[in-house]
């Protein structure tokens, strides 16, 4: 593959995008025959026009003028008619390509692993799954089979040229040689120049996401004119790459254009001296022909390195594309074991893990949670309460130790089962642009807006879904932000709910809610955590108390467990965590 480097053309790369055009072979063939058919006809148009010049009009012939010129107008016809096929079915199978390769790219992105997207610019993502995805279309559409269909052009107008003619073609071929070396420059430029330009595309999209996504801190600390300005900088950086690609361009075409005129004005010099000294009287339609014959010649050339650029454009666009599509950041899915509803028996077994290879943050973390049980997990910041979530998930996988559930290893089942028994309400809820019912539901069939409604009921939210407008169907918009933060933890609530989960896992769930949603979700706490294994991470006093078991953690080992009388009894870590966090909460 190429690495992005000044190389003019990657064939190996093209092939492997070409490869996606194999479903469509049988249009991929059609686009073909009509580039052929494109470059007969304009040919024929060449030498109509020469039959025009030397039987009809020297001749004086009406007869035949009339005969040419109706030949002329069916070959113009089916010109016009080849193009329009060729234009629709080449940008047909452009956007099948990318309709195949981005739905590819989708699903590989989402079974990543977390830590690919904890070291990955989310901007950056989305550049590769839309604008990239354009700009490989774009190969076909615009670039591969109109640089086929130019280069057909050219062969067979040379090829008429020498039959015609072969003193004037070599004047014309004398200039060839020229041409062929600045376009040969140009692709080299323009490649560099373009990688260019996806890397500042890429940098602008990922800095405009991440400054809309973080919009409140940016006010909060009125970082205003400070982003601003990086963003003036970054948006003349892409400035600069664009007018770079703008100054070859300006460089190219007109040598180009000069290079054409040049050849044509040898070819009426010499062909009308001909002429004139009578040498070759009865070719003066050839002169006429050797024109047109020219621009066919010529033209392409020029509109060859301008489809060049899309094809480069394309092929960086592939070679990124292509890159996260060959990256293996994936949890093993080698489970074999399957299984409807789990009984909920968790054991931690001497874990360590660490983000990062060199920083553990689990210190060999020994625990268990018999089935049914409620337990709470307690600790400053940085203790590794929400690491413990993460393993248990599968988001990502330990260096030692073993998680077992229901005394099998958690690598033993398939990702899906493990997940489906789990059900998590994180501290910052994301919800999708959609209704109330979708995100409940996240657009499970199996699960009915009966059942939804039913499950709302028995937890106390159906009364505040139903104030608002539409109910069930309001559009809490981009990330709930129609919603409040206990609003929107209500929601992520009711989702956990009706998953009907063999484990429940409460990460902050009531840190950053108001006191009646506390209520709520103290009384969904209840309901929900019948029957069934239940962890909590919280700093809540009623839901530490309630709890059967409480884990404390320091610095990423299990330092305490016991219930939260046994454990105020110790005077230990527990004891000043609960005089430090929860008495003032109390006493409030």
């Amino acid at each position: 593959m190429d690495r992005e480097t000044g190389k003019a053309f990657d064939f190996r790369l093209f092939k492997r995008v070409l490869a996606y055009t194999r479903p469509y072979r049988f249009t991929f063939l059609g686009v073909s025959l009509a580039a052929i058919l494109l470059s007969v006809f304009a040919v024929l148009s060449a030498l109509f026009l020469k039959q025009i010049v030397d039987e009809a009009l020297l001749q004086k012939n009406a007869d035949k003028l009339i005969y040419y010129s109706i030949a002329m107008g069916v070959v113009l016809l089916g010109q016009v008619i080849c193009q329009l096929l060729f234009n629709y079915y080449a940008n047909w199978v452009g956007e099948s390509v990318i309709r195949d390769i981005r739905m590819k790219l989708f699903r590989h992105m989402i079974s990543f692993r977390m830590k690919y997207f904890d070291n990955s610019s989310v901007g950056v993502l989305v550049t590769r799954a839309v604008a990239d995805m354009q700009r490989i279309g774009e190969i076909f559409s615009q670039g591969f089979f109109v640089i086929v269909a130019d280069l057909l052009k050219m062969l067979v107008a040379a090829t008429v040229m020498i039959y015609l003619n072969w003193k004037l073609s070599l004047i014309v071929f004398a200039l060839l040689p020229i041409i062929l070396y600045a376009t040969r420059l140009f692709q080299q430029a323009m490649k560099k120049a373009f990688i260019e330009v996806r890397a500042q595309v890429s940098n602008l999209n990922s800095f405009v996401q991440e400054r809309l996504t973080g919009m409140k801190i940016v006010q909060l600390f009125t970082r205003e004119d400070i982003e601003s300005r990086k963003f003036r900088d970054i948006n003349e950086k892409h400035r600069d790459a664009w007018l770079k690609t703008v100054w070859y361009n300006s460089f190219f075409f007109p040598v180009a254009e000069i290079v054409s005129s040049v050849a044509i004005g040898l070819i009426v010099w010499y062909g009308g001296l001909q002429n004139v000294a009578g040498l070759n009287p009865d070719e003066f339609g050839t002169v006429f022909a050797f024109i047109l014959l020219i621009e066919m010649l010529f033209r392409p050339l020029r509109q060859i390195a301008d489809k060049f650029n899309t094809l480069q454009m394309g092929m960086v666009a592939a070679n990124r594309v292509f890159k996260i599509l060959d990256t293996d950041s994936h949890i093993e899915d080698r489970g074999t074991r399957q299984i409807e509803h789990m009984r909920g028996e968790i054991q931690f077994d001497q874990v360590r893990f660490g983000y990062l290879e060199e920083e553990e943050v689990l210190h060999g973390v020994s625990f268990k949670v018999n089935a049914g049980e409620t337990i709470a997990i307690v600790g400053a910041t940085g203790a590794g309460k929400s690491t413990i979530i993460n393993l248990l998930n599968r988001f990502y996988e330990i260096n030692a130790g073993a998680i077992l559930l229901d005394g099998v290893n958690i690598r033993d089942y398939r990702l899906s089962t493990l997940r489906k028994n789990i059900a998590v309400v994180l501290q910052d809820v994301f919800l999708f642009a959609d209704t109330i019912a979708n995100n409940i539901t996240l657009r499970n069939t199996e699960v009915t807006e009966k059942v939804v409604e039913e499950a709302a009921r028995q937890i106390g939210v159906h009364d505040f879904i139903s104030s608002l407008p539409g109910g069930y169907q309001y559009n809490v918009k981009e990330r709930g932000s129609m919603l409040s933060s206990g609003q929107r933890q209500l929601i992520a609530f009711l989702r956990a709910y009706v998953t009907n989960p063999s484990i429940l896992v409460l990460d902050e769930a009531t840190s950053s809610v108001d006191t009646y949603t506390e209520q709520l979700i103290q009384k969904a706490t209840e309901k929900i955590t019948e029957g069934r294994t239940s962890i909590i991470i919280a700093h809540r006093l009623a839901t530490v108390k309630k709890a059967d078991k409480i884990l404390v953690m320091d610095a990423g080992q299990v330092v305490e467990t016991g219930t939260h009388k046994e454990l105020l009894k110790k005077g230990g870590y527990y004891s000043k965590l609960y005089e430090a966090q929860f008495m003032a909460e109390e006493l409030a």
